[in-house]
């Protein structure tokens, strides 16, 4: 598939899937994944799978709530599989599903070049802020 072509997907009515209509359901998964915590969590879960509060430190400044919440909208989505384990005292893992480890692979490379470009985005904001101080 070329660059500029799309996948055609469509819903169980034949009605193809298009994230830009407000109605498509596609649009609240791609709210999931790249919310900032969505987005994160699902880079923190790449490598390995995690208990909950092993997350919660990966992730820096997520609160108990919100992830608590962000891990619900990705499992429902079926990005993220909760494994509840009954032990003494319990335990919860959380890993990728096959569909979350090819979201998260692309969100990575989205990180990463996020990352390595920094030096500009930097510079961006000082000229444009230098330009705004005038």
């Amino acid at each position: 598939m070329g660059e500029t072509e799309t996948l055609s997907v469509a819903d169980d009515e034949g009605s193809p899937f298009d994230v830009f209509s407000r109605l498509c359901p596609s649009r609240g998964t791609l709210e999931h994944v790249t919310g900032r915590w969505g987005s994160l969590t699902l880079g923190a879960l790449y490598e390995s799978g995690a208990r909950f509060n092993e997350l919660r430190r990966r992730v820096d400044g997520v609160s108990e709530k919100m992830l608590s919440q962000t891990l619900h909208a990705l499992e429902r989505d079926g990005l993220v599989l909760r494994e509840a384990q009954f032990t003494n005292p319990p335990r919860v893992d959380y890993e990728l599903t096959d569909l979350g480890r090819a979201v998260a692979t692309r969100l990575l490379e989205l990180i990463q070049l996020v990352e390595g470009r920094m030096p500009e985005v930097l510079e961006a904001r000082a000229r444009y802020d230098a330009a705004r101080a005038d």
